[in-house]
């Protein structure tokens, strides 16, 4: 019979060089070792320096960033909690902020909620724990308690596209009503009469009441066009496809306004498996660019978002609140930018 193969060797884990072990090594204190790292060398004779660089050298020792950064009183550390990291917004807005951090010499931590509400506390604690110094929040406002917590203990919060209510802070957002008027008024001057304002469920996000109510506030200004909302449901397509069917079935000239790019793949999913076309059968314009927009159907219109803008100025909100700046709560809202391709213009050509 064939023996059985040995079992692997178990090698032990290399241990971490620590301050002590290059001490010993050069023959000096940890204290002289720690003067040296923290770039003190005057208080050092250059034999001795040269000893504990040779020490530091020999045994490969890299000092802790984290335990330095702490000792300075600093982590130059910026925590970035996102609701969903699939979302092209969330995405877009991460960049620009770490963009910014890098050029103010901090270094962004990221938490990804998976659009679980529940985890917000988790995600702001965690980050806490970290010692970053200020956080960057866009989540759903689901539990305004643990951002306001942190805020007390003298870590400033800024906001990036939702609200928290009744939370006293910088908030950075596009602005939510211009962008559906633009999408808005751009359709109807196309041509198309019918709108079908569809958003995912509402649920207490700010981002998403405040398009919702801009699209009400719309239709209320135009009493000679028709129009509704829905709120799609990720577990729903059939609920969506009804809902365009129905559409279409009130307009000659039906169109849909999408809230978010989760809600344009929906739509574009439906439509393909209606068979419909983009522009001819349905006229579109939906809420944030997205790089696959001109390549589904003719190309789809867009409100583009200022998204590296929006990380930016959050970035420098909290940094003036971390040099010391007072300020009151400032709010900052962004336009959104107007992209038309054919998916919304083709029906001035219908009959």
């Amino acid at each position: 019979m064939p023996s059985k193969p040995l079992p692997p060797l178990a090698v032990p884990a290399a241990s971490r060089v620590t301050i002590a072990d290059v001490a010993d090594k050069a023959g000096v204190s940890k204290a002289t070792v720690s003067r040296f790292l923290n770039r003190r060398d005057e208080l050092l004779t250059p034999e001795i320096a040269q000893r504990v660089e040779t020490a530091i050298a020999a045994l490969g020792y890299s000092p802790s960033p984290m335990a330095q950064a702490l000792k300075r009183g600093r982590s130059r550390l910026i925590g970035l909690v996102v609701a969903d990291v699939t979302n092209p917004f969330s995405v877009a807005v991460l960049r620009g902020a770490e963009k910014a951090c890098q050029e103010a010499g901090y270094l962004l931590m990221l938490f990804n909620l998976g659009d679980d509400g529940q985890r917000e506390r988790d995600a702001i604690e965690a980050l806490a724990s970290y010692q970053v110094e200020g956080l960057i929040l866009n989540t759903l406002g689901h539990d305004e308690g643990a951002a306001a917590a942190v805020a007390r203990q003298g870590r400033p919060v800024v906001l990036v596209d939702r609200r928290h209510a009744n939370m006293q802070a910088d908030f950075v957002s596009l602005d939510n009503a211009g962008a559906v008027r633009l999408a808005g008024e751009h359709l109807l001057q196309s041509g198309w009469d019918e709108l079908l304002f569809v958003s995912e469920p509402i649920a207490g996000v700010s981002s998403r009441q405040e398009r919702a109510a801009a699209f009400r506030a719309f239709l209320a200004d135009q009493p000679e066009v028709h129009g509704a909302s829905f709120e799609s449901a990720a577990e729903d397509l059939g609920g969506l496809e009804t809902q365009l069917l129905q559409l279409r079935a009130r307009g000659r000239r039906p169109a849909l306004l999408a809230s978010n790019a989760v809600i344009t793949l929906r739509v574009a999913d439906a439509v393909a498996r209606l068979g419909w076309r983009f522009g001819t059968d349905l006229g579109f314009v939906g809420i944030d660019e997205t790089e696959w927009a001109p390549l589904v159907g003719p190309g789809l219109s867009t409100i583009a978002q200022p998204t590296d803008a929006l990380g930016r100025l959050a970035t420098a909100c909290l940094l003036e609140r971390l040099q010391g700046r007072d300020l009151p709560p400032r709010q900052i809202l962004l336009p959104g930018t107007l992209v038309v391709r054919p998916s919304s213009v083709a029906a001035r050509t219908l009959g």
